[in-house]
């Protein structure tokens, strides 16, 4: 079984064809490694999601979804603080998302450390999950034992500035993540953003030496391209698509990347160049379902055969 562990949270999603100043907003259901744990089993892995979710009306309809796609939530705790939500903003044009957010006192962010899972194959973590205390603590502590468990762990920080009050404090706690992450996922911004003015390709490198198997860098309709510890770089073109908006992409890609890599039997070894182009290509393909339709709704397996 794979794990996503993070938030669950209510995307709030403006409407096309409404006032454009103040636009109506519809409620999706959200969460980077929510939106992760339902890619994975949509895609045909067993998955279970690690996380805290509120007994609100939001709660109960993140947890009903998780369950219509199959996804195991046995490690889900329940609170009854109230659910994360996140106001998006959609640029015209591109799609692209930003978002403002509402946490205080919410759910996700009281996570507590879980008892080991027997028989996990991987795990990925990331978003407002890894800021968002006293909830990030215990979720870094999940990774550290995870790594030392010699489970696969994958990371997506998916940055929300907004979120980070002390950006040069949270620099500093992703470098202490790495030498616990296996696979590193970034957005050319959230890379950008890491790095802080320095450039980026120093700023890989530095990262991939201090524990990484592998970087994958998305580029939106440029395409992944896949840097490993031993040097070498792999690509995969974007697939044209028209987008609707840009929401659940990048967690898309979180799946497709460790659905892939579990089905090549590439998660317990070095992936070949060849193995490295199938899985981006695959991540790809699956990514641009996400951006083809409103909100973060993620491709079943049927869809990309």
């Amino acid at each position: 079984m794979i794990a996503a562990a993070g938030e669950a949270l209510i995307d709030l999603v403006p409407q096309q064809g409404t006032d454009q100043k103040l636009p109506a907003l519809e409620p999706k259901l959200g969460g980077g490694p929510f939106n992760t744990a339902r890619a994975l089993s949509r895609l045909g892995t067993d998955t279970a999601f690690c996380s805290r979710i509120s007994r609100d009306h939001f709660g109960e309809a993140l947890l009903a979804a998780l369950h219509a796609d199959g996804v195991d939530t046995s490690l889900v705790q329940r609170g009854p603080e109230p659910t994360t939500l996140a106001v998006a903003h959609i640029e015209p044009g591109s799609g692209s998302a930003s978002y403002s957010f509402y946490t205080e006192g919410t759910a996700d962010r009281l996570f507590e450390l879980p008892a080991p899972v027997p028989d996990l194959r991987a795990v990925c973590f990331g978003t407002c999950s890894l800021v968002l205390e006293p909830g990030a603590t215990a979720y870094e502590e999940l990774l550290r034992t995870a790594d030392e468990r010699g489970v696969f762990t994958a990371l997506d920080p998916n940055i929300r500035a907004g979120l980070i009050e002390d950006p040069a404090a949270y620099r500093t706690r992703f470098l202490g993540w790495l030498p616990h992450v296996r696979l590193l996922k970034l957005s050319e911004e959230d890379a950008a953003w890491l790095a802080d003015g320095a450039p980026v390709r120093g700023a890989l490198k530095e990262w991939l030496a201090a524990g990484p198997q592998a970087v994958v860098l998305t580029r939106g309709g440029e395409g992944l391209t896949a840097y490993t510890a031993d040097g070498s770089e792999h690509h995969a073109p974007g697939v044209p698509v028209d987008v609707v908006d840009t929401i659940g992409a990048g967690d898309t890609v979180n799946a497709a990347l460790l659905h892939r890599l579990d089905r090549l039997g590439a998660l317990t070894r070095t992936p070949t160049a060849d193995e490295w182009r199938d899985v981006l290509a695959f991540a790809a393909r699956a990514a641009a379902v996400t951006c083809s339709r409103a909100g973060a709704e993620p491709p079943y397996a049927h869809e990309l055969a």
